[in-house]
């Protein structure tokens, strides 16, 4: 059998291990602080993204890259993803924002809250919160989509009724 064949298997089950494994860290998180399991979901997706990413750089390394240059493909490969990242410092701004309102942001899925704005308040029900947007649902039954930096930087009311 070809050695890349094992080297296969080997990520691909390391990949479900870690998965599994990052499932399991994070539902002892969400039941040690209470946490929605809508709260979790975010994170759980970014997490996820990373690993597969890692998983698919090192699966063309082991298809693609000889063993010796495997090195200067892995870092040639993190130079091009740093540089993406940080030619687009919305996009890295977004997620960093992500990850925040998950933590420490009382906002909650389900929430209705009004974000208060020079012009005109948004109103509706936060019915998503991705990496790049929370989404809102109006009572018009309109979705509106605000950047998660956006939302950080505005004052949000939450709605009590």
């Amino acid at each position: 059998m070809d050695i890349r064949v094992i080297e296969t298997i080997i990520a691909i089950a390391s990949f479900f291990i870690l998965r599994f494994a990052t499932v399991k860290f994070l539902t002892k998180i969400q039941n040690k602080y209470s946490y929605s399991k809508y709260r979790i979901r975010p994170i759980l997706k970014f997490i996820n993204l990373l690993i597969f990413i890692t998983l698919l750089i090192v699966l063309i390394a082991i298809w693609g890259v000889e063993q010796s240059r495997l090195l200067t493909f892995i870092t040639s490969a993190l130079t091009i993803i740093g540089i993406a990242l940080v030619a687009q410092w919305s996009i890295l701004s977004n997620i960093s924002s992500a990850l925040i309102i998950f933590i420490s942001h009382p906002v909650k899925l389900g929430e209705s809250v009004t974000i208060l704005d020079k012009e005109f308040d948004i109103e509706g029900q936060v019915s998503d919160i991705g990496l790049f947007y929370v989404i809102l649902k109006t009572d018009k039954n309109e979705k509106i989509m605000i950047p998660n930096n956006v939302f950080l930087q505005k004052a949000t009311k939450i709605n009590i009724e």
